[in-house]
């Protein structure tokens, strides 16, 4: 009997946007602009390092409050392509992947609002992308708390040292490794609960006392691990010991 295994690639975008400005109520109005969009591509729950990243010219003034929060200034966009230049490429990039943002409503409506405002029958980002919101998936996990993009990065020991000032290019490979480590957790099993570490060891033992398997008749592929990869394998076994309470890889 042959099996063939086939290989599944899940394709997700983390996508971080700054603009000229915005209401107290954080949505678009008065003809508000994008000015800058960050988005960084993981694959199969590992970011690849290929990123889309542009900044542009939105036509109009920076509010000085927008100014305050990520630096951007209007001489500095003079030259920048505008959003209708960009369309194209940036739509690519984003197409028929798992849309991640802080706050998607925010982004969705300002990135929607620039399509809307072109010719051509783009639609909405929500037509060809499956959205997820980690603001809303904060809120579940962590009720009552602060669930902005430091406070998270706090909770998971991620380093935002360098985030001075917003920059959508730098707030999406930081919410890039955000939404991993939220999504990381070991999912939880009765037997997996402290009280039953003996029936799930004795499960384990009786398990691998029936797999007779001729490890010499077997061709394995060896890859080498680097240091890093195996302290971010540390720090992973430790963030879902840190939640569950237990981990069966550092507790056996």
């Amino acid at each position: 009997m042959r099996y063939c295994i086939i290989s599944i690639m899940m394709r997700q975008v983390a996508l971080d946007t700054e603009t000229t400005g915005m209401n107290k109520f954080g949505v678009h109005y008065e003809n508000h602009r994008i000015i800058e969009i960050g988005a960084v591509e993981i694959i199969n729950r590992r970011v690849t390092g290929k990123y889309f990243h542009v900044y542009l010219n939105p036509r109009r003034y920076i509010d000085v409050e927008a100014f305050n929060v990520h630096g951007i200034s209007d001489s500095f966009l003079l030259d920048k392509p505008t959003f209708g230049e960009i369309v194209h490429q940036f739509l690519c990039f984003i197409r028929d992947s798992e849309l991640i943002c802080h706050n998607a409503p925010f982004d969705l409506g300002f990135i929607n609002y620039e399509i809307s405002m072109l010719h051509g029958s783009f639609g909405k980002v929500e037509d060809f992308c499956k959205i997820i919101d980690t603001l809303k998936l904060a809120r579940k996990m962590f009720p009552g708390k602060r669930n902005n993009l430091n406070a998270l990065c706090e909770r998971y020991s991620i380093d935002n040292a360098q985030r001075t000032l917003h920059s959508a290019l730098l707030d999406s490979k930081i919410l890039a490794n955000v939404f991993l480590r939220m999504t990381s957790g070991q999912i939880s099993m009765d037997f997996f609960h402290k009280n039953n570490k003996e029936k799930y060891f004795l499960l384990k033992d009786n398990l691998l006392s029936k797999c007779n398997i001729e490890m010499n008749s077997i061709s394995l592929h060896i890859i080498d691990v680097s240091t890093e990869e195996l302290l971010e394998h540390q720090r992973q076994l430790f963030l879902i010991k840190q939640r569950s309470g237990f981990c069966m890889w550092l507790d056996a």
